[in-house]
């Protein structure tokens, strides 16, 4: 599992004209499944997002979590994290769960966060307002 995790002040995502989801200061995260992931790897992962400590505290040092000051998260499934590029120019998607196995571990990190989500395997405009900007990439062997 893969989640790429952006320090946001809003975030929202756009389906057929329509506002699906959208959010104010918080986390955009943008979440890749494996194949081999299982419901043990999204609880690590999940678990490692909302313990980040990356938002401002009152000295003014990343030393906040997700849940700090009643921040908001949104999560865009986002299969192509695990696009291949090593050979030749046409991503191979071969590590990337197929529907049925990455939906259910989707729905259950959504759940986990309490994030706000967009639409499964549809064709999202995602907008973000970067703060910072903060990115960081969180992989399937995080520990908390």
């Amino acid at each position: 599992m893969r989640a790429l995790v952006q320090r946001v002040t809003e975030a929202s995502v756009v389906v057929d004209g329509d506002v699906v989801a959208a959010i104010g200061p918080g986390l955009l995260i943008l979440l890749g499944v494996a194949r081999t992931d299982d419901e043990d790897v999204c609880d690590r992962v999940a678990d490692k997002v909302a313990s980040l400590r990356i938002f401002a505290g009152p000295d003014g040092r990343m030393e906040e979590a997700l849940a700090d000051g009643g921040r908001e998260a949104l999560c865009v499934s986002q299969f192509t994290l695990y696009g291949d590029v090593r050979r030749g120019t046409r991503p191979s998607w071969s590590a990337a769960a197929d529907g049925a196995t990455a939906e259910p571990l989707y729905d259950r990190f959504c759940r986990r966060l309490g994030a706000r989500r967009g639409v499964f395997g549809a064709d999202m405009a995602v907008r973000s307002v970067n703060d910072g900007p903060v990115t960081l990439l969180v992989e399937r062997e995080a520990t908390v």
